[in-house]
This record gives C-alpha cells, sequence and structure tokens, in this order.
C-alpha cells in the first residue's frame, strides 16, 4: 500500500531575519482571479488620486539677487552647480545640494543678457549690455586676490544671446548679426547676416555640433552651419520668436517658443510646416529648455507660470505657479531629469520636481516596487475617463483659469468664422473641404512659400491669406 505524505522544505517558507517579510503561497492561475481587471483599475484609480494628492512639486528658493534674474546656465560637468545672471549686472554661483550662494561678481554694466559654460566646465563666458564678452574663472579667487575675467573682448554693439560648441574651443553670440567666435581671437572669425535687424537667440545643436539656429526681430528662426559661408535655411512666422532649444537626443528638431503664446517644434529638414504646435500659456512664451531625455520639455512664460509638455504633445501634462511667482524669464532642466529650476521677476531662482509626486531621498525596495507597480497601472488604464480626470485636473489662479477660459472662446469663435468662409465666400470655395480644420478647436498652422522662404500662418491670419493666397498645406 503507498501512502502520500504531504512534505515541503522549510527553508522555503522560514525566514531567514525577523526583519523579513512572511512569504505567501500564490496561485497565478487567471481562472482563479476572475476580477482581476477589476481590482487593477480599482488600483490604477487610487494610486491616481494618491499621485495628485501627494502633487508637491516646489522644493526650494534661492534669493540673493537685487535685481530680476535674466539668464541662467547650467554647469556641464557637476550637477549641483548653477550660474545666474540678473538684470543690474550680476552674476552668482549657487550650489543646489547646500542651496546657498558660493561667489558673486560683478560681471556687467547694465543686463546680464546670456551666459554658458564651456564644454570642459573650466570657465564661463557672460555678454552684456556693455558690449563686452568676459571670460571667468570656475574657480573662486583666492583669499586677498581680485576677481578678474580671464579674458575681455569688447564688441562693436550690444549682445543678446551666447552659446558654446560642444566640442571645440568656439563660441557664437548673435546681436546685429550672428559671429562665430575663436576663443584665442580678439575678432570673430566668421558673420552672418541675412538682412536682419536684430537676433535675440542663438543655439548651438548638441548632436550635429557644426549647426546652431537663432531668433531675428523680422519674426525668423534662421538655421546656419559653421562650414558655409551664408545661411542654411530660414523659416518666417506670423510672430516673433523668443529664443529656441534643440533636442538633445533627436538631431534634426527644435523648439521655438512664440510671443503668439505657443511653442512650435520643427524639423530643420522640413520647415514647410511645424512638426507640433504646443499650446495653453495665455501669454508669451518667454524661454524652453529640453531634458536630458529629449522626451519633454519645460518652457517658461509671461503668463507666471511654468508648463512642462511631452516633445509631440499638444498640451502640457503639467503647470507649476506660485503666489509670489512673476513673470518667469528664463527655465533650465537640469542633467540629472530631476528637477527644474526658473529665474523670474522678482529676483528669486525656484527649484522644481520634474515629476510633482515623485518622492525625493532614499527609497527601500519595497517603496520602490510599490512605485513601479502603481505607475504601469497608472499607464495601462490612462485612457479610462475617470483616470484621465482625475490626471488632468490641475488648480489654476483666479486670473489664469478666466484667460484660458476667454481664449479658448475666441479660438471656437475664429473656427466658426472660418467655417461660414468655408461655405458662402467666392474666394474660398475653390478649396477642398479636407484642407479645412476637421475637429473642433484646431490650434493649425498655414503654410505658404515665398521666394525660398517659408511663411507659418497661425490661425489669428487665416483669414487674410486665405483671401490673398492659395494655401498649400496644414500643418497641425
Amino acid at each position: 500500500m503507498k501512502v502520500k505524505v504531504l512534505s515541503r522544505n522549510p527553508d522555503d517558507y522560514v525566514r531567514e531575519t525577523k526583519l523579513d517579510i512572511q512569504r505567501v503561497p500564490r496561485n497565478y492561475d487567471p481562472t482563479l482571479h476572475p476580477f482581476e481587471v477589476s481590482r487593477e483599475y480599482t488600483r490604477a484609480l487610487n494610486a491616481t488620486k494618491l499621485e495628485r494628492l501627494f502633487a508637491k512639486p516646489f522644493v526650494t528658493s534661492l534669493d540673493g539677487h537685487r535685481d530680476g534674474v535674466n539668464c541662467m546656465a547650467k554647469h556641464t560637468k557637476t550637477l549641483s552647480t548653477l550660474l545666474s545672471g540678473s538684470c543690474d549686472g550680476e552674476v552668482k554661483v549657487w550650489n543646489l545640494t547646500k542651496r546657498e550662494c558660493v561667489r558673486t561678481l560683478q560681471a556687467h554694466e547694465g543686463f546680464v543678457r546670456g551666459m554658458v559654460v564651456r564644454f570642459c566646465g573650466s570657465s564661463f563666458f557672460t555678454v552684456g549690455d556693455d558690449k563686452t564678452i568676459k571670460q571667468w574663472k570656475m574657480e573662486a579667487p583666492g583669499y586677498g586676490e581680485e576677481e578678474e575675467p580671464l579674458n575681455t573682448i569688447l564688441g562693436k554693439s550690444v549682445f543678446t544671446g551666447l552659446d558654446h560648441h560642444q566640442k571645440d574651443a568656439v563660441f557664437a553670440t548673435c546681436g546685429q548679426q550672428v559671429d562665430i567666435w575663436d576663443e584665442q581671437r580678439t575678432s570673430p572669425i566668421r558673420s552672418f547676416t541675412w538682412g536682419v535687424d536684430s537676433f535675440s537667440a542663438v543655439r548651438f545643436n548638441p548632436v550635429e555640433t557644426e549647426l546652431l539656429a537663432s531668433c531675428a526681430s523680422d519674426r525668423s528662426v534662421v538655421l546656419y552651419d559653421m562650414r558655409e559661408s551664408t545661411p542654411l535655411k530660414k523659416v518666417i512666422m506670423t510672430m516673433r520668436s523668443n529664443t529656441l532649444c534643440w533636442n538633445p537626443m533627436e538631431a534634426y528638431y527644435f523648439t521655438c517658443c512664440n510671443e503668439d503664446y505657443n511653442l512650435y517644434t520643427y524639423d530643420m529638414r522640413f520647415l514647410d510646416k511645424p512638426i507640433t504646435v504646443h499650446m495653453d500659456h495665455v501669454s508669451a512664451a518667454l524661454d524652453v529648455d529640453y531634458s536630458p531625455t529629449g522626451k519633454e520639455f519645460v518652457s517658461a512664460s509671461f503668463d507666471k507660470t511654468i508648463r512642462i509638455f511631452a516633445k509631440d504633445g499638444g498640451h502640457s501634462r503639467e503647470v507649476y505657479h506660485t503666489k509670489r511667482m512673476q513673470h518667469v524669464i528664463c527655465i533650465k532642466w537640469s542633467l540629472d531629469n530631476k528637477y527644474i529650476l526658473s529665474g523670474s521677476d522678482e529676483m528669486n531662482i525656484r527649484l522644481w520636481k520634474a515629476n510633482a509626486a515623485e518622492k525625493l531621498g532614499v527609497m527601500s525596495p519595497r517603496e520602490r516596487e510599490a512605485a513601479n507597480y502603481n505607475q504601469t497601472l497608472k499607464e495601462k488604464f490612462q485612457h479610462h475617463p475617470q483616470v484621465r480626470r482625475v490626471a488632468r485636473h490641475r488648480h489654476l489662479p483666479k486670473s489664469l483659469y478666466h484667460q484660458t477660459k476667454e481664449l479658448r472662446v475666441m479660438k471656437e469663435a475664429r473656427r466658426r468664422k472660418y467655417v461660414f468662409l468655408m461655405h458662402f465666400s467666392f474666394e474660398a470655395s475653390a478649396l477642398s473641404l479636407s484642407e479645412w480644420p476637421r475637429r473642433k478647436g484646431h490650434g493649425g498652422v498655414m503654410a505658404t512659400r515665398a521666394a525660398g522662404v517659408t511663411y507659418a500662418v497661425p490661425p489669428a491670419q487665416w483669414k487674410v491669406w486665405l483671401v490673398g493666397l492659395c494655401p498649400l498645406t496644414w500643418a497641425q
């Protein structure tokens, strides 16, 4: 006779120490868990609610400037170092770990218009209203030594922007023209002009390092190649772009922030139309910076808010604001992809979390595993109405809320007006229905080409172009 005995190895069930969790036997057969999806949906909804509950993005404020913060620069080698320049010509070096200013120097007379750290991190450059370019050591001078720049270049006009090459001892400035400088020379090695009065910003491409782009006062964005003697391409928009930023992972893409409250992402190979129009600001967008991953970027606006966009998202996923924060002039995304730094009119630099609900500090393995599980559930059920409603909800200041509502009404009125124009206007009757926006609240851009230059026309100017020109393409 056979006797079947239940036996088990105690090592599989007994804890090694009293700090270990009890091992629970589980059967993962789906037939034994008929309500698995329902439970996961409830957990996803609860996780989304807890995320909004724990969303506390503000970390700290760095005060010490005596005038508005006009520009900032990240250290290329050290995460904890930040440089900032103010409207009174003062430059400060901050230690973000200790949250204190470690060095102050009077760099210029008047505004500090731009600053950038050299690719090796040994020095940094500043430009200002006093028509000078100055190079400074990154290390503070010794005790009793005076603060003197390593090199000073006197220009012929005011410089409004500055950026450094990613690999070579070359930097670019903009003002009345775009100049390329060698660090060892006092005169530019190359200058670019295209019939423009002035430029407001210039940026090197971090991937294709010989390429750079600038924003001009004639509402254009101009592309250059350092190896060529003339500019490459030019796209003229309806309103002026304040600054731009290249995607650090995709060499051909750049995003420019515009005076028409929107941001536009372009592919430099196809400037006929923007890839994406990023909407939500209710005043001029002043600055933009990409995350190191290239998947998101952050924008600063005159409407006193900071917004985070996906690179291909038409609307922001996050909006940051405080009661005391005024017009946000400059913005930076830290190189560890965890923090955002903003400089504003009221002389403060603020440090924010890139993920508002992220817990700072050390996390235990169980805590990290639970966070990853909740994140997976939220991504799985993100399009369900209840989960989406909770995840998208944001409290806005009353003035910002009413401005957003007013812009929405104006956009809908423009859409209805041009739909009527399509039906009843003789000039527009030649257009096919496929050339008109199909969905409500379309934020597209109409593009046309003339004299080798691309003109991008946002919705506010469609009527003028419809009557006078024949549009070529629609871009959402």
